[in-house]
């Protein structure tokens, strides 16, 4: 006789290690379920509510989660490989050292998630949306990114470009065009900001000048055509992100989409 999943889950508070492999839990509320360790391999979850659900160690190979509900979810060391995320919400969702690697991503919003050392090798993220996702130490070898949507989002896996190079920044509100010498030092943390010790000015969008005040160093910055300008302090350490340098993108639309959050 085949099991009625649903049922058995609808009438659960902790199905911890529990063997649900198969099952079909398509449309099912789980929110309120413990599911530490549990093994779903192929199950389907299309359509599931899994909103803020611990699934820390769960097993979900090949499982279907097509446009289920994972606000909030903790999949800390879940396996998800060849899972089908396809259209998930996986918005604030700790995704943290994950297996997800040859999962379908596609579509899926991934806004805020943390994929810190996440595996993503070979995963198709078409079209998924990773603004201000953190993929510190993520691999994402051979992973789909070329139509990702991003603002801010990081990378955290190449140190900053070498040589003479073009680089954008937003200065309070105003985006400027800059020339970072090859022999300028920069750096670059774990996102897709950069830092360089100096820059040359080429281009001031909409103004003469824009004026930068450091209210913490007590020192300000004038961004005008041609002027060289200097940071008050470099900072050799790639992790401070925010420390001493000015700061740029490599693009101009990561400069004009990028705001302090």
């Amino acid at each position: 006789m085949k099991k009625n999943w649903k049922k058995i889950v609808k009438n659960s508070q902790n199905l911890e290690h529990a063997n649900l492999n198969y099952a079909d839990l398509s449309g099912t509320d789980l929110r309120h379920i413990s599911l530490h360790h549990i093994s779903l391999r192929h199950a389907d979850l299309r359509y599931a509510n899994l909103r803020g659900t611990d699934l820390y160690y769960a097993d979900l190979y090949y499982a279907n989660l097509e446009y289920a509900n994972l606000y909030y979810a903790n999949l800390q060391d879940v396996i998800l490989e060849h899972a089908n995320l396809s259209n998930t919400i996986l918005q604030h969702t700790n995704l943290e050292h994950t297996n997800l690697n040859n999962a379908n991503l596609s579509n899926a919003n991934l806004r805020y998630a943390s994929l810190i050392d996440a595996s993503l090798i070979d995963t198709n993220l078409d079209y998924a949306n990773l603004e201000y996702a953190n993929l510190d130490g993520a691999n994402l070898d051979g992973a789909n990114l070329n139509r990702i949507k991003y603002n801010y989002a990081t990378s955290g896996i190449h140190p900053a470009p070498e040589g003479s190079l073009i680089g954008w920044g937003k200065k309070n509100g105003v985006i400027v065009k800059l020339l970072i010498p090859a022999n300028a030092k920069r750096s670059c943390a774990t996102t897709r900001k950069h830092r360089a010790e100096y820059a040359i000015c080429l281009k001031v969008e909409g103004a003469y000048k824009v004026i930068v005040e450091n209210s913490i160093a007590n020192v300000t910055t004038t961004y005008a055509p041609g002027k060289i300008v200097r940071c008050h302090k470099w900072d050799m350490n790639r992790w401070k992100e925010c420390s001493g340098g000015i700061h740029f993108f490599l693009t101009r639309e990561e400069a004009k989409n990028w705001q302090v959050i």
